[in-house]
């Protein structure tokens, strides 16, 4: 297995691409060990020294490190890792990781716009850095959306919300006035 790695706008996640599916739909994030229970690959993972956070894509592995560690030292026991998985013929994810992909039948008509203008411009994107971004509401004309993976804590989420996600969404939706980060 050859394991390709890029670098992300967020310096402290690399992103880990093996070559075969990780996920078959949508994304996992596990932002702490202890959240990695529905995943063989991220509980692996969090055993390295220095692993902070693991975030599961369609075709890759996105990890977050200590601000403190060099990837230099961690690189090798990743690589190590995400193979000695794939090797074990373990599954990625155990059960659904992700419920944000749940449909409601209630949602408005606004609501479902702002949702498919993430999944078909917004999603790709951020996912090539090595993140996801998540819908978490519509109130009063301002959107509520979460960074996931590389996008959690990156130097540049803000312009990308404001900038770039906001611009776009009012362009095409009159009725959004702001686009807000989630309160972890």
């Amino acid at each position: 297995m050859f394991i390709q790695t890029q670098d992300t706008p967020n310096p402290a996640t690399l992103k880990f691409i093996p070559g075969v599916p990780v996920m078959d739909s949508g994304t996992a994030d596990f932002p702490a060990e202890d959240s990695a229970g529905s995943s063989p690959l991220a509980r692996r993972l969090f055993q390295i020294d220095g692993v902070r956070g693991v975030f599961l894509g369609g075709d890759f592995v996105a990890v977050t490190k200590e601000e403190a560690l060099d990837w230099f030292a961690l690189k090798p026991s990743i690589l190590a890792g995400i193979m000695e998985h794939y090797a074990s013929g373990m599954p990625v994810v155990e059960a659904s990781a992700d419920d944000a992909g749940a449909e409601d039948e209630d949602e408005d008509d606004i609501v479902r716009q702002i949702k498919q203008l993430l999944d078909t411009r917004v999603r790709p994107a951020v996912a090539m850095d090595g993140g996801d971004i998540v819908f978490q509401g519509f109130d009063e004309g301002i959107v509520t959306l979460q960074m996931r993976g590389a996008c959690q804590g990156c130097p540049s989420s803000t312009a990308t919300l404001k900038m770039g996600i906001e611009n776009m969404l009012r362009h095409y939706i009159p009725e959004v006035r702001e686009v807000r980060a989630a309160d972890l």
